[in-house]
């Protein structure tokens, strides 16, 4: 069964298995003893350390091993805001940042301290200037991605580190999904990483923080891990994610150019054999191995769950696979479409046949969906009716994503051109999914406004 989901966790290396079945055997004991078995074990963890820090582009005694990715955001967000709190309260970060990140912006506010989301282009990137416009004089911390984890875009992590650079604010940067491809660009003061995104064991994170970066472990203090990672270190699993990144990163100059083409032919063959499909993200300055498109009146967990039964593991950032029912915030950030949303992640070694496969099987499983939801068969809108109506009302309270789009859809052509269509909805996806219908089809976006119960939004018919 193909899997296409590595963004979210990788399959497990060949490399990092037997490093790990090793380690379990010679790196069972306390590091910090000083008897034989102990000196063993630590012999094993500073060859991990020095294999990662070499990677990631550090000194190792600035690396530190974490319980996991989000707790080394957690802990770098936490300990440089308060390494610098003399200097301010203020955290800058990209819109796009991974949920650990918003997470921690979240408490840093709800603590008194201020948060500026900086806006992405449609693109899913930052404008460099513009973040460096949300730095203050009391910024505290910066925050940016290497890449984004929704739709694969590369972030201009230079540009703003310099920009960072200038204005005496360290950049933290999640490299969570790059790491693996090879090193982040110099000019950034902390660094953090998750093995199971390169196909390391789950449960290693990695912390870097720059010498000279003011930094404030924050929680009870600990001996191990520079104070940085409280608890017994995790030997087998630290030893083998290391040893999985050294194998990855020596895999990676041919690997990636072979993932590259696989995924420019998906981003332009669902573009040639699917109707009303959106591939987002950038199409060049991208992750190598991923991809993500939003299909216009399909429901996304159905058409997922579709794709399962052909054997194929995708994922989604479509509101409809979320249990909170809200649209992805990377993709309301970059105002596309998120109905019906797919992301394809090829781990290393996927087959192109895999590949053509899914691309013959895609199409027909976009069509029995949309058939299923009485999704509109042809573009809309067609031409009026003699004596078309001069504004109509769609009511879809109480209709999920993506029924209030296929309603406006269906009624659009009964209007006049000029005319009104009206959608109340109280699904948060339509917020994001009626403006982008609008960009996909040539009409007007009028505008949101409040109704009795969730919002009226007005549609104006151009063509």
């Amino acid at each position: 069964m193909p899997y296409f989901d590595a963004a979210s966790a990788a399959p497990l290396h060949p490399v990092a298995r037997q490093a790990l079945l090793a380690a379990l055997d010679e790196g069972w004991a306390d590091p910090a003893r000083l008897y034989r078995e102990g000196r063993r074990a630590r012999l094993l963890l500073d060859a991990a350390r020095e294999a990662a820090a070499e990677a990631v582009g550090c000194r190792p005694d600035e690396l530190v091993f974490t319980s996991s990715g989000t707790t080394a955001v957690h802990a770098g967000i936490a300990g440089a805001l308060s390494g610098r709190r003399r200097v301010g309260r203020h955290l800058a970060l990209s819109a796009v940042e991974h949920s650990s990140v918003l997470h921690s912006a979240a408490a840093h506010e709800a603590a008194g301290g201020s948060v500026t989301e900086v806006p992405v282009e449609r693109s899913g990137a930052v404008d460099p200037a513009v973040f460096g416009g949300a730095l203050r004089a009391d910024t505290a911390l910066a925050c940016l991605q290497s890449a984004n984890h929704e739709v694969g875009t590369e972030q201009p992590v230079a540009e703003v580190a310099a920009l960072c650079a200038e204005a005496g604010v360290p950049l933290l940067v999640d490299a969570a999904q790059s790491l693996g491809w090879g090193p982040v660009p110099a000019g950034w003061s902390l660094l953090t990483a998750s093995a199971h995104k390169w196909g390391g064991p789950a449960g290693v994170g990695l912390l870097a923080v720059r010498k000279g970066t003011r930094f404030s472990p924050q929680g009870p203090a600990g001996e191990r891990e520079s104070g940085r990672a409280p608890g017994f270190e995790n030997l087998p699993a630290i030893v083998a994610a290391a040893a999985s990144l050294r194998a990855v990163r020596d895999e990676a100059a041919a690997e990636s150019v072979r993932l590259r083409a696989l995924v420019g032919r998906i981003r332009s063959v669902v573009a040639e054999r699917v109707p009303d499909v959106e591939v987002v993200g950038d199409p060049e300055r991208r992750l190598p191995h991923l991809v993500t498109f939003s299909c216009l009146y399909v429901d996304g967990e159905t058409l997922l769950h579709e794709l399962d039964r052909r054997e194929f593991s995708v994922s989604s950032g479509s509101s409809c696979t979320s249990s909170t029912l809200t649209p992805s915030h990377v993709l309301k950030a970059m105002g596309v479409l998120s109905e019906g949303n797919v992301r394809v992640s090829l781990p290393p070694g996927t087959a192109a046949a895999d590949v053509d496969r899914f691309l013959e099987v895609l199409p027909g499983v976009v069509a029995e969906v949309r058939e299923r939801l009485g999704a509109p068969a042809a573009p809309r809108p067609t031409p009026p009716s003699p004596g078309p109506a001069a504004s109509l009302v769609v009511d879809a309270l109480g209709r999920r994503c993506p029924i209030p789009v296929i309603e406006l859809a269906k009624v659009i052509g009964e209007v006049a051109v000029g005319a009104t269509v009206t959608v109340l909805a109280d699904d948060e996806a339509a917020r994001l999914d009626i403006p982008a219908w609008c960009e996909m089809r040539g009409q007007e976006y009028v505008g949101e406004e409040p109704a009795d119960r969730g919002s009226a939004y007005a549609v104006r018919r151009l063509a």
